[in-house]
């Protein structure tokens, strides 16, 4: 098994590539680790494949991976995920902005006894109005929303145990929002400080627009992380309350319409409640079989406690 898998989506970074290659390699060969470096193309329209297929065939340690149409960070990223085949799965940019000489020093915190790694733009090169703020206002929400405090969400330079991303679903713009959705897995998280560099080709692929996106899938994060921790209690107090619609309309039913009708939709609510019931049942099941599983209970390390460390 490889040791490290370097993930990265790009998007029309043609002038990009060569140099990041150059980069990752520098940093990872004087550690001793075996490592692949898996690049997704988002689709790009220049020359990013060819010159990508041109440094695979001297490198079999390159491992390019092809989208035919433009599908965002995220599915490039989940990509890359899928196709990683390290024990150690590191994400970053492909802009040169995240520097890979980051990552043999994230490794050895995750060897701490971590199973995420997030890395804090210390000296962010990036505009202020358009950038940096709305950038600190949605950290500062995303950690209220889900209580986990992470300095840098939009950081795409992270470390993982491969164990632990492969089980964390990632769709719409959900890259933010790992270390959230490692929180019902019990993930022990830390957050180093790292390099930023300014965009040196180029041009930035996000604007203001996103910040509407992230409020979207921050609702969603939120919605998800409350009926992980407890289902069974969301479902069956859903199932209690229609099924007390349920015998409500029975009796007003049954004085001001026909029989008929009242044991309809009397059936059709009980009907809704049992559902509801066995929703919960289930995904209490699924919810938990993960974490019973999760990287921290069998090492462990916190008895499967999500902890925090800055």
């Amino acid at each position: 098994m490889i040791d490290v898998s370097v993930c990265v989506p790009v998007f029309d970074e043609e002038d990009s590539v060569g140099p990041l290659y150059e980069a990752v390699v520098a940093a990872m060969e004087p550690t001793g680790r075996s490592f692949e470096l898996v690049v997704v193309d988002d689709g790009s329209r220049d020359d990013t494949v060819p010159r990508l297929r041109a440094l695979a065939r001297t490198d079999p340690r390159l491992v390019v991976v092809r989208f035919r149409r433009n599908c965002g960070q995220t599915a490039a990223m989940q990509a890359g995920i899928d196709h990683a085949r390290g024990r150690f799965i590191v994400t970053m940019d492909g802009d040169l902005q995240n520097d890979p000489a980051d990552i043999p020093m994230m490794l050895e915190k995750l060897h701490e006894g971590y199973d995420l790694v997030v890395g804090w733009r210390i000296n962010r090169q990036d505009k202020f109005l358009s950038r940096k703020l709305p950038s600190r206002m949605a950290n500062w929400l995303i950690g209220k929303v889900t209580g986990l405090p992470i300095r840098d969400n939009g950081c795409s330079l992270k470390v993982y145990r491969s164990e632990v991303i492969k089980k964390v679903p990632l769709y719409s713009d959900m890259h933010r929002f790992i270390p959230a959705m490692s929180i019902p897995m019990g993930a022990r998280v830390a957050q180093v400080g790292v390099r930023h560099h300014a965009r040196q080709f180029g041009v930035s692929k996000y604007g203001l627009s996103r910040v509407f996106k992230v409020l979207l899938d921050l609702i969603m994060v939120k919605t998800l992380l409350t009926f992980a921790r407890r289902p069974l209690s969301w479902f069956s107090g859903f199932a209690a309350l229609i099924a007390a619609l349920a015998v409500l309309s029975m009796f007003a039913l049954s004085h001001g319409s026909s029989l008929v009708v009242a044991m309809t939709a009397t059936g059709l609510l009980t009907s809704l409640a049992i559902f509801l019931l066995l929703l919960g049942l289930v995904t209490g099941v699924l919810f938990q079989m993960p974490h019973d599983r999760s990287t921290p209970a069998t090492r462990g390390s916190n008895g499967g406690r999500r902890t925090f460390q800055e």
